[in-house]
């Protein structure tokens, strides 16, 4: 059995928090965290010090909403979150599916590519989600979302709802009337 001698890891240079300078050698690298994150011991050449540096796997790619009035602000999951156990509260809805709702929109949302999606766009995917869960928490939702100006509005969403869901009767099932 031969030992090889050990070849130095390449990575990209850091700044040495010591003497500033962006040149430096990876002496050691190993996962960390759980296979999360890489931790990487470096040596700086101007001045020799070691340091420590960690890597972690860029947890969502940046996206902006664009809100109805033109502003942009970061995408927020948890705002998401929110917005979908509002409209479900009190609802006979596990809170696992909720969970695998909104990671399905936000799954949706990457899937696109985009670095701005509109706010519209994502709530018409929540809304299309809800449809399929639970009617009474789409029609919550779905009175903010489309911004409801009138009872009229929202009897006729609920009306569109309950046709679309409504089971057919038993063939062997006569009229009552």
């Amino acid at each position: 059995m031969t030992l090889r001698a050990r070849q130095p890891i390449l990575a990209a240079p850091m700044r040495c928090p010591y003497c500033h300078d962006n040149d430096d050698k990876v002496i050691d690298s190993r996962s960390s965290d759980g296979g999360k994150a890489i931790r990487r011991r470096r040596q700086c050449n101007a001045c020799s010090k070691r340091f420590t540096t960690y890597e972690h796997i860029e947890r969502q790619a940046r996206l902006n909403v664009v809100k109805r009035d033109g502003a942009r602000v970061p995408y927020d999951r948890e705002k998401l979150a929110s917005g979908v156990q509002k409209a479900c509260y009190k609802r006979p809805i596990p809170a696992e599916e909720l969970v695998k709702l909104v990671d399905t929109v936000e799954e949706s949302l990457f899937r696109l590519g985009e670095r701005e999606v509109p706010s519209i766009d994502i709530g018409r995917l929540v809304a299309e989600q809800l449809k399929r869960l639970d009617q009474v928490a789409y029609i919550r939702f779905a009175s903010v979302y489309m911004q409801v100006r009138n009872i009229d509005d929202l009897l006729q969403e609920v009306r569109e709802v309950k046709d679309a869901h409504q089971p057919p009767p038993p063939k062997d099932q006569g009229n009552l009337f």
